[in-house]
């Protein structure tokens, strides 16, 4: 007997093909068959009614960060709601394994400050009681409801074998030995490769920039020739943000090189008004394939809303000179931005030269009041800084920080929306169609005060239906069999017969994100961005429905996902005879 029979359906396959009618068979957690509907005439446990709706592979979203999250949320919400049925956390070199118990309260500040997961959530929900990285993947084992692998995060094992002079200070040639034997174990034990960042932005708890960045080119490869050792390994880099030199693409195609494995860099991000810059970012793949190496742009598939406060400030603590403001406890900082001569300050750094990509967030009368939380504020939700100043007779930084310091530094902000336009959308297209880049960068699981993103696979189908870009079959190809592929995930992101039966049906006339909005249900009462997709019916994983319309069903039917077993090795031209 069939475990379960999604009868009727509009079966897209994730290849890219011509879309069929047909019934799938599951059994075991396994596509046993696909047919004509009713040419199946095994009995079944279960049916779903699929008539009407599309089935495809479920979406893999290779760049999240819910390493930490799972503790408490197995079921990785939102990220199943819309429709993924595999996640890939421990991107950008922020993992929580390994780790040595004296350095978790670094490694929860760390976390909390660069990728905006509450203090108190992490210091509650999670157990901080392993200490290698093939003990945290057992924690994780029979407790998930997707799929999940991660990748080895560099921060973490810089600091767990340099301790504090992970920041600061260059490795020895004993601590990089050192450093490489720790990555082989987390490697063998089921690890899906190696991450690392060198971006401005990344600073830990105490406002000096995380481990992997005082890293040397030398230790970086030294990482690539252990993940080149084990079979269905990966490379995810964040290398600069805003741009590159030359010595960027070169680090990345060595990488790649030594590391004999495409290396996928976060995030690009397209706007028709400036189409020169995601064009000469792409060329770093150029660059790359010239010589042997893969090097691809993950992008993130929308245009990105970004919501900003001055309480955790990440983003804004990139600007040149306020780092020390931002890193301050919450009073102290208050008192600092009531006065004249800091505000002066923080707003010539803001409008620097030196400030670089982040320099046209400085404009603080485009800013826009998304939410407040003092009474008196309230009038001012969904108005912008400059409409607002002109009414009190203010300068906007003034206006700004006058309703930040009287909402306790919780106002949410967002800088204008840039990419929106049917312009952008073609060439978001093109870029998806590129084979320089993947879709993905959600970082769902982390800046949950700030970012929407989780919803990009809804946010992408609704951006195709509405602006008529592709054909929805090679949407759902570059939603699941691209990332599986470039990966190497075995028996998933596509439909056939004996892979694993990862299926999400959604009404393709309606499917898209819902609206955006705060739930307080973190734990120690921490709340963060959320939103339901509209137009997905089921997601099932492993055969197991997991998602029934809007709701969860409370099934985890996920598994740990573990390099070579689950994973296989995906090569690149030249790795093979580089040094």
């Amino acid at each position: 007997m069939l475990d379960c029979l999604v009868a009727g359906g509009d079966v897209i396959d994730g290849r890219g093909g011509p879309r069929r009618r047909a019934d799938i068979g599951i059994r075991d957690g396994r596509i046993v068959a696909i047919a004509s509907p009713g040419a199946i005439d095994e009995p079944a446990a279960r049916t779903v009614d699929a008539a009407g709706l599309v089935v495809s592979p479920g979406f893999i979203d290779i760049h999240t960060h819910y390493d930490a999250q799972l503790f408490w949320d197995p079921a990785a919400t939102p990220s199943p709601l819309h429709g993924v049925t595999t996640i890939i956390g421990g991107n950008c070199g922020f993992t929580i394994a390994p780790l040595d118990a004296p350095e978790a309260d670094y490694m929860m500040r760390m976390l909390a400050r660069v990728e905006g997961m509450p203090l108190e959530s992490l210091a509650e929900g999670v157990p901080w009681d392993w200490r290698t990285f093939g003990e945290y993947l057992d924690r994780l084992e029979g407790n998930v409801g997707v799929n999940a692998g991660f990748l080895v995060g560099h921060s973490a094992i810089r600091r767990f074998v340099m301790r504090e002079a992970a920041v600061g200070e260059e490795a020895t040639p004993e601590q990089i030995e050192a450093m490489a034997r720790v990555l082989d174990e987390s490697l063998g034990a089921g690890g899906l490769g190696f991450s690392s960042s060198l971006a401005a932005t990344h600073n830990g708890g105490d406002g000096r920039p995380v481990p992997s960045r005082f890293s040397t080119r030398d230790e970086l490869l030294a990482m690539c020739r252990v993940v080149r050792e084990h079979p269905g390994t990966t490379l995810e880099f964040i290398p600069a943000v805003g741009g590159f030199e030359p010595e960027h693409l070169d680090l990345m195609t060595e990488m790649s090189l030594t590391a004999n494995r495409p290396l996928n860099w976060n995030v690009l991000a397209i706007n028709s008004a400036r189409p020169e810059q995601h064009e000469r970012l792409l060329e770093a793949g150029d660059y790359a394939t010239e010589r042997g190496a893969r090097v691809l742009a993950l992008t993130i598939p929308d245009a990105m809303i970004v919501h900003l406060n001055f309480k955790t400030a990440f983003i804004l603590d990139a600007f040149p000179g306020w780092s020390e403001t931002m890193t301050l406890p919450p009073e102290e900082k208050k008192h600092a931005l009531s006065d004249p001569e800091v505000r002066r300050r923080l707003k010539e750094g803001a409008s620097s030269p030196d400030a670089g990509v982040l320099r046209a967030m400085a404009n603080w009368e485009r800013m826009r009041i998304v939410d407040t939380v003092a009474p008196e504020n309230k009038k001012y939700a969904g108005e912008t800084v400059g409409k607002i100043a002109a009414e009190q007779g203010k300068d906007p930084f003034d206006a700004l920080l006058d309703i930040v310091i009287a909402d306790d530094l919780a106002t949410v902000l967002s800088p204008p929306m840039a990419g929106g336009d049917s312009d952008s959308w073609r060439m978001r297209a093109a870029v998806w169609r590129d084979p320089r880049a993947v879709v993905g960068a959600s970082d769902a699981g982390a800046h949950l005060d700030m970012l929407s993103t989780f919803t990009y696979a809804t946010s992408m189908l609704r951006g195709v239906r509405e602006h008529d870009l592709m054909p929805l079959e090679e949407a759902v190809h570059l939603l699941t069999d691209v990332q599986a592929r470039l990966y190497g995930i075995r028996d998933r992101g596509r439909i056939e017969e004996g892979w694993n039966a990862d299926l999400v049906l959604f009404d393709e006339s309606r499917v898209g994100p819902g609206p955006v909005h705060t739930r307080m249900d973190l734990p120690a009462g921490a709340g963060r961005l959320y939103a339901e997709a509209e137009g997905i019916e089921h997601v099932l994983v492993n055969g197991v429905e997991v998602v029934t319309g809007t709701s969860l069903t409370g099934e985890l039917a996920g598994t740990v996902l573990r390099s070579g077993r689950d994973t296989e090795t995906v090569e690149v031209p030249g790795g093979r005879n580089s040094s």
